[in-house]
């Protein structure tokens, strides 16, 4: 299996990730979600977030994702990177890209792996709260931030 799953602490550069991605002719699609940490969730003013994980389960998890979707749709390519530690509102929280002959399969994809990631991969995301409260959740919970 390619490792095309990672998790960071650093800031994501999507423009690096888009260029390793869209290197080949035979490719007419490239698609990609970014994910930011916004300022406010369920009526409350969010502070930062941290998200924290296994490593060697999570990167086994994501890599069988992005598996999954090269083989259930007619892609080329696909990279998937999450950050971990403390992230401040704006911050870039998960990039995903998709490279594929045509349109469909690269917004298909991507969306596939996104959702994916968001309800099977064990990521934990702690939201600290402008009232100085905290909550987590596994992302993959339904009932997850």
């Amino acid at each position: 299996m390619t490792e095309h799953f990672a998790i960071t602490e650093q800031a994501i550069d999507p423009n690096a990730l888009r260029e390793q991605l869209t290197q080949k002719a035979n490719c007419g699609a490239f698609c990609s979600f970014e994910g930011w940490v916004r300022d406010h969730n369920d009526g409350k003013n969010v502070d930062y977030l941290i998200y924290s994980t296994y490593p060697e389960l999570v990167l086994s998890q994501g890599n069988a994702v992005i598996e999954q979707a090269k083989r259930q749709f007619a892609i080329e390519d696909a990279v998937c990177v999450h950050r971990v530690g403390r992230l401040d509102i704006g911050d870039m929280a998960v990039w995903v890209g998709v490279t594929a002959g045509h349109r469909d399969a690269a917004f298909a994809a991507c969306r596939f792996i996104i959702d994916t990631v968001k309800a099977e991969v064990p990521i934990w995301k702690q939201e600290f709260y402008a009232d100085s409260q905290h909550q987590t959740a596994w992302l993959a919970n339904p009932e997850a931030l």
